[in-house]
């Protein structure tokens, strides 16, 4: 299962460059306001808020932050015009491009995401052009242990679809409706997780090369600068 999955070519990033984390810091008070306006404060019951919490956590946000973000959600103050999108297109070389948005002005956020894809040899598509390439899964990042067998032995038996191993890392991929069930698997055995989230992949990767690597690579960075865009999914594998 592991090592020569289509999935090895992840990037992962363990950290961010000091100078993008404000602006990380942004989306994520904004992704935190409306998961608690849209379901409540209450993490057992809001799995959305869980998730986006332990991510901010792991960005190293004080914990004062998330709790006025929350309250700002509850509050129906801040985010509650926000309302969530996705944009479709293509970029060089023919890559599919799913882009997530969180926006309070749609005329906007579809101009900013559309300049993107005219200015890197993209184009912005219409609703279900690239979707059905894409899927919905879990992905969580732990830890190698001493005992590495073992461990992928009991997440195998958790129900783990996969197993990626990457450097210190292992990459274990679920089905979407399992994803928080294997999450509490491995907070009851106290299994540390990195890293984890819900994300569209695709099925088949397109393998870019040459010139279309860098326009391609310059068209992703442009997409996630942009304060609207939470996330940026794409089905290229890089060479």
């Amino acid at each position: 299962m592991a090592g020569h999955s289509k999935w090895a070519n992840i990037k992962f990033r363990k950290s961010v460059q000091d100078a993008k984390r404000g602006k990380i810091f942004t989306k994520l008070i904004r992704e935190i306001t409306v998961a608690a306006r849209i379901a409540g404060a209450d993490e057992g019951s809001n799995s959305r808020l869980r998730d986006v919490i332990n991510k901010a956590l792991k960005a190293n946000m004080k914990r004062d932050t998330i709790d006025n973000a929350v309250k700002r959600g509850v509050g129906g103050l801040d985010g509650a015009n926000m309302v969530e999108m996705r944009y479709e297109g293509y970029g060089p070389g023919g890559i599919a491009i799913l882009v997530d948005c969180l926006s309070d002005n749609k005329n906007r956020t579809v101009s900013e995401v559309r300049h993107c894809f005219t200015k890197y040899a993209g184009n912005l598509g219409t609703d279900g052009s690239v979707s059905y390439l894409f899927n919905k899964q879990g992905e969580i990042i732990i830890e190698v242990s001493d005992n590495q067998e073992r461990l992928m032995e009991m997440l195998i038996d958790a129900g783990v679809d996969d197993i990626i191993e990457m450097n210190e890392h292992l990459l274990c991929i679920t089905q979407s409706e399992d994803y928080h069930r294997i999450l509490g698997f491995l907070n009851e055995h106290h299994i540390e997780i990195e890293q984890s989230q819900l994300a569209m992949r695709a099925e088949n990767l397109i393998s870019v090369e040459g010139d279309a690597v860098q326009t391609l690579e310059k068209l992703i960075d442009a997409l996630e600068d942009l304060d609207d865009v939470q996330e940026v999914y794409y089905n290229a594998e890089f060479h």
